[in-house]
């Protein structure tokens, strides 16, 4: 039965993204509750988010496989207390900076919440989980922003108090995942083959004490079910540890798998062309996020006046589901205009960069951030279509950590450059300036490779033409 560990799923990611503190994180560690420079901030904690997430991401990817996804989902969970416990009560940079290394590794540990569920369903209920799955993430995260917004705009909630909300959201999380089932199998280490899928063993379900007897021609995969079910004499048990000796993990021959994968996968100009896009606005994408709340501050000082962060991150999230709701039913051929999309979508996006930086209007600034995000979630919505068309689970879930690995990376370098203290260190103005032009040069990029592709495929319809 898929519905249990789905509807725990959700439950799960609901309530890890009810956390209405965050839209307010910027302005509780300069308020009096931490007592934080802004040079404090920008240039020395945050950045350390940045660098745990890449340095976390590969091994946590194969971790999740190896560990079969339950581990590191409570890893996750536990992380995120942490996070949140010391947001509470811990002082001092080098404990907040400790503290941006655990969410980091909370960042890190989300691919769990998303792989878990292809191990214990069926091929054909994978689409309907994942958009249960990714609902719920986008809905808590809603409800979050909303609920915090409301809390401190009408009720006068402290910030203090909305951090509490959010440790005590992410603890019922953490509960939630224990009853997770353990699955049997994942799509890398634990693969299962066709050779293996048969089980030809007598069986007792201790739920009711009743014999079952597997058909003999139906094959089938291990599944968190079988935790309740015992072997009902020693040719069982044995046949069952041959099955396990069988099934033990080449770790090398594993990583060679994925590597000629990889290399197969980025083979295809098409599957590169979305990938490169993917991986340099990623990088951007991220920054921008995570440097938002520090220009807003900027603009208009919170200590001064009301500001409606929460708002403006639960419109956004909104606007952009209903953006990726949109894009899912329209037809056209993104094979040969695909390019000249992505270049027109990212001049879009690093004008509005550009707007959010030079006009010092609070209202403006949350207004291009808003179509900043939609903007990104639209084209990373087709890219995902694109790349995911003709890819298996396992490849799509390598490209996929492959494209954010190259991403990370790239913000690594550019927020060591950039942000950083021990870099340039620039403000945060100049910061929102330099990822316009980042985001402008994606533009021309591919506005010059899509002119290219374009003039190719009407050069060889011509040859096409004059041939017949």
């Amino acid at each position: 039965c898929w519905a249990l560990p789905t509807a725990l799923l959700c439950a799960y990611g609901f309530f890890c993204g009810v956390r209405p503190s965050e839209p307010f994180l910027t302005r509780y560690l300069l308020g009096p509750h931490k007592n934080l420079s802004e040079t404090q901030v920008f240039n020395e904690i945050y950045p350390v988010w940045t660098y745990s997430y890449l340095a976390l991401l590969f091994p946590v990817f194969l971790a999740t496989d190896y560990l079969r996804y339950k581990p590191v989902v409570l890893l996750q969970g536990l992380s995120l207390i942490i996070t949140w416990f010391m947001l509470l009560y811990a002082q001092g940079l080098r404990a907040i900076q400790f503290l941006e290394f655990f969410y980091g590794m909370g960042t890190a540990t989300d691919v769990a919440y998303y792989s878990y569920i292809y191990s214990v369903v069926d091929v054909n209920l994978y689409q309907k989980v994942t958009s249960y799955c990714r609902s719920a993430t986008l809905v808590g995260y809603t409800v979050g922003s909303v609920s915090g917004q409301v809390l401190v705009s009408v009720a006068g909630w402290s910030l203090f108090s909305l951090n509490v909300i959010s440790l005590t959201s992410v603890s019922i999380a953490f509960g939630t995942a224990w009853f997770l089932p353990m699955p049997q199998k994942s799509l890398f280490f634990h693969h299962v083959s066709s050779q293996q899928l048969s089980w030809e063993m007598k069986v007792m379900d201790c739920k009711n004490g009743s014999a079952v007897q597997d058909h003999p021609n139906v094959q089938r995969a291990p599944s968190w079910e079988d935790e309740t079910k015992v072997p009902l004499n020693g040719e069982g048990h044995s046949a069952e540890k041959q099955s396990v000796r069988e099934r033990k993990v080449d770790i090398v021959k594993v990583l060679k798998d994925l590597w000629r994968d990889l290399l197969q996968c980025y083979s295809s100009q098409t599957m590169l062309c979305w990938s490169v896009w993917w991986a340099l606005s990623t990088c951007g994408y991220f920054q921008v996020i995570n440097y938002a709340q520090g220009l807003w501050e900027m603009v208009l000082p919170s200590h001064s006046t009301e500001i409606y962060n929460g708002a403006v991150e639960a419109a956004s999230t909104l606007l952009g589901a209903v953006a990726v709701f949109v894009v899912g039913h329209i037809k056209t051929s993104w094979a040969m205009w695909g390019e000249v999309a992505l270049a027109l979508f990212s001049f879009l996006i690093a004008a509005a960069v550009y707007i959010m930086d030079t006009v010092c209007n609070i209202w403006v600034c949350y207004a291009s951030y808003v179509v900043f995000r939609i903007i990104y979630m639209l084209l990373i919505t087709i890219a995902t279509f694109q790349i995911a068309t003709n890819l298996s689970v396992e490849r799509y879930a390598l490209v996929f950590g492959v494209n954010t690995f190259i991403a990370l990376a790239l913000q690594t370098l550019l927020t060591l450059i950039v942000v950083d203290a021990r870099g340039l260190g620039l403000d945060i103005f100049t910061q929102f300036m330099i990822y316009a032009s980042y985001f402008a040069a994606i533009s021309l990029v591919f506005l010059g490779s899509g002119i290219y592709s374009i003039m190719r495929a009407y050069r060889r319809q011509e040859q096409t033409q004059s041939r017949s």
